[in-house]
C-alpha cells in the first residue's frame, strides 16, 4: 500500500484528476458525452500520459528536488530511478494505446503530447520560455483533446477556454521559476525568467499574463455559451478564482520566502482546480441570471 501511495505521489495523481475534469467539460461543451467505451478511453489517455510526464520529470529532476522539494519519492528513496522509468514507460503505453481506439485526432494529440512530456523533462525545462510554455500547454491541451474526441472541429468557446488556461498556467509557471530559482539554477542550469530579467520583472510579467486570463474569463461570462450569464461560473470564476489570481499576482511583487512560495503554490493550484470545476458545472447546469 505504501508503494502505491509513493507511485501516486510520484505521478501527482491530483493533476490527472484535474485533466479528467477538463476533458469531460470539453466533451460536454463541444457535442456531448460520447459512448461509454470511448468516454472511458478519453479519460484513461490524459490520466496515464500525465502520470508518465510527472514520473519522467522526477527522474531527471532528482538533484533539483534535493534542493527544492526534499519530500519527493525519489529523493526520500521510497522509489528508485529505475522504477520511475518503468512507471513512465507503462503509463505512456497505456495512455497512447487508449487514444488509438478513440479516433485519429485523439491519437495524434496523445502521441505529440507524450513526446513533448519526454522532451520537456530532458531538455525543454532548461530553455527560457519553452519549458514554461509546455507546462501551460499541458493544462490547456485536455480541452482540445476533449473537443476532438467528440468533434472534428475546434469549438470557439473551447478554444477561448484553452487560451485562458494557457495564459494562467504560464503565469503560474513563471511564479514557479521564482520559487525554484535556487535549485534550478545551481543543479540543472535552467535559463529562467528570474535569471534573465530578474525576479521583479518576472513577477510583473506573471501579473500581465494573469490579467489577460482574467479578461478572457470576463469575456466568456458576457458573450460565450454556456458561460454567458451563468451564475455558477460567475460566482466561482469571477468572484473567487479571479480574486485569488489578482492577490497572487500582486503578492509576488512584494513578498518572498519559502513559506510564502509554498502557500502560493498550493493556493494557485486550488484556484486552477476551482476554475476547471466551474467550467464543468457551467456545461452541466444552465443556471442563468
Amino acid at each position: 500500500m505504501s508503494k502505491l501511495a509513493s507511485i501516486l505521489r510520484l505521478t501527482r495523481i491530483e493533476h490527472s484528476i484535474m485533466l479528467v475534469i477538463a476533458v469531460v467539460a470539453a466533451e460536454l461543451i463541444a457535442y456531448g458525452i460520447p459512448s461509454f467505451p470511448i468516454f472511458i478511453l478519453s479519460l484513461v489517455t490524459p490520466i496515464f500520459i500525465s502520470m508518465a510526464a510527472f514520473a519522467i520529470n522526477d527522474y531527471f529532476d532528482v538533484k533539483v528536488d534535493r534542493a527544492n522539494r526534499k519530500k519527493r519519492p525519489l529523493v526520500t528513496g521510497e522509489l528508485t530511478k529505475a522504477e520511475a522509468l518503468y512507471i513512465t514507460a507503462i503509463c505512456l503505453v497505456v495512455g497512447i494505446g487508449a487514444s488509438a481506439f478513440i479516433n485519429t485526432y485523439a491519437f495524434y494529440i496523445a502521441v505529440i503530447f507524450g513526446a513533448l512530456a519526454l522532451l520537456y523533462s530532458y531538455r525543454l525545462k532548461e530553455m527560457l520560455f519553452w519549458g514554461n510554455a509546455y507546462i501551460a500547454f499541458s493544462m490547456a491541451i485536455p480541452f482540445i483533446f476533449g473537443d476532438y474526441v467528440v468533434a472534428n472541429v475546434m469549438v470557439p468557446g473551447i478554444l477561448l477556454v484553452a487560451v485562458m488556461i494557457f495564459l494562467a498556467g504560464l503565469a503560474r509557471e513563471i511564479h514557479g521559476t521564482i520559487r525554484d530559482m535556487k535549485g534550478d539554477g545551481k543543479v540543472r542550469n535552467v535559463v529562467s525568467f528570474p535569471k534573465v530579467i530578474g525576479v521583479a520583472a518576472s513577477a510583473a510579467l506573471a501579473l500581465v499574463l494573469y490579467s489577460a486570463a482574467i479578461a478572457i474569463s470576463f469575456y466568456l461570462f458576457v458573450f460565450v455559451q454556456p458561460f454567458a450569464s451563468n451564475l455558477l461560473y460567475g460566482i466561482i470564476v469571477l468572484a473567487s478564482v479571479d480574486i485569488i489570481l489578482v492577490y497572487l499576482s500582486i503578492a509576488y511583487l512584494y513578498r518572498s520566502g519559502q513559506m510564502f512560495y509554498d502557500c502560493a503554490r498550493d493556493l494557485s493550484l486550488q484556484a486552477m482546480a476551482l476554475a476547471l470545476i466551474a467550467i464543468l458545472l457551467s456545461a452541466i447546469i444552465p443556471l442563468y441570471v
